[in-house]
């Protein structure tokens, strides 16, 4: 079977995954990297064993052999290589959020529709395994109709002080938020109507980081159910995994509990620290990547080839930052708000 050639535009951190699986995966070939710092882009190809790499995302789009492009830019720096992208035929995966500002928000909207791009929003939530069995027990009608959910998803204050150096230009509702949302959309095939949320800024604001320290959100979808969200950037280091992770899902004849919190499966005692394993987001199993973080980008890989439709779809991201767009609002507001999707 012939392979799709990709290349990566952004080669942080999560860009670099995209690399790792686009350089592995037995359906596709990584040609060519891109990042503004040319000697991190260069590195990043050379480990990978891409041929090419760039400083220009323009340079890397024109480039022929390359169909299809994973965005794993910043943030608030999605806008300028989406619309590249769509321009230049390719087809895309980007990833969460698809922008922070409205306006860019609405320029990758028209751009996407005029362009023939096939595009897949890095919602790596949906490939969650305790998610994807939620989902599917309250889609069997298992628990019966939902009533209400709760989802906390926090991040320990290592993330925005000392991994993210553009913290101050996101904030956790774009950063997390994004996946708190949209998982539980996916849960209810439902769509959020109206929000209500509070934030409150001091610890980050007092680091010279002038982004809330926590949202606390209360959301209500068309077909009538109820959630409340927590999102917050600030949780101890002592923490034992990057996100504490909490999860109730209340129907009319069950429930389900989870806790994701630190993977408590594994406990792991050494003699200079002890924590929990990953079992889950992105663990190597005999020289193998996997875990839910990679299996979202295999399959955008997957069906470029078998041409299915995409879990995560271009109207998921863009239906998501209305909404993050909305909560944010409201807490600045300290008011509720009904989500505008035109």
């Amino acid at each position: 079977m012939e392979k799709i050639n990709l290349g990566v535009i952004g080669a942080g951190l999560w860009g670099e995954s995209h690399a790792r699986i686009f350089s592995t995966h037995p359906l596709s070939n990584l040609v060519a990297v891109c990042d503004l710092n040319k000697e991190r882009a260069a590195e990043v190809a050379a480990r990978y064993g891409a041929p090419k790499y760039y400083e220009n995302c323009e340079k890397l789009l024109e480039d022929p052999d390359i169909q299809a492009v994973g965005i794993a830019t910043p943030d608030f720096a999605h806008r300028e290589p989406f619309i590249a992208a769509c321009q230049a035929g390719k087809d895309i995966l980007i990833e969460k959020p698809l922008a922070t500002r409205p306006e860019d928000l609405e320029a990758m909207r028209e751009a996407f529709l005029n362009s023939k791009s096939r595009v897949m929003v890095d919602f790596h939530s949906r490939w969650n395994p305790p998610f994807v069995i939620v989902r599917d027990d309250i889609r069997a009608g298992s628990i019966g109709d939902v009533i209400s959910m709760y989802y906390r998803l926090n991040d320990r204050i290592f993330v925005p002080t000392q991994m993210l150096s553009w913290a101050s230009k996101s904030s956790i509702m774009w950063f997390l938020g994004s996946h708190t949302i949209d998982t539980l959309r996916f849960f209810t095939g439902s769509e959020v109507k109206r929000v209500y949320s509070l934030s409150r800024s001091e610890v980050l604001t007092r680091r010279g980081i002038p982004v809330p320290d926590v949202y606390q959100s209360m959301l209500e979808f068309d077909d009538g159910v109820i959630a409340t969200i927590e999102n917050a950037w600030i949780i101890p280091d002592t923490n034992p995994h990057w996100n504490d992770i909490k999860l109730n899902v209340l129907g009319s004849k069950g429930m389900f509990n989870l806790d994701l919190t630190g993977n408590q499966a594994i406990e792991r005692f050494l003699e200079d620290k002890s924590d929990h394993p990953d079992l889950l987001v992105m663990p190597v199993i005999h020289g193998k990547y996997m875990g839910f973080a990679y299996e979202s980008i295999k399959d955008f890989i997957e069906k470029l080839v078998t041409r299915e439709e995409f879990i995560a779809g271009f109207e998921d991201g863009y239906r998501v930052s209305k909404v993050v767009l909305a909560v944010m609002e409201s807490a600045l507001e300290r008011k509720p708000l009904d989500v505008d999707y035109s």
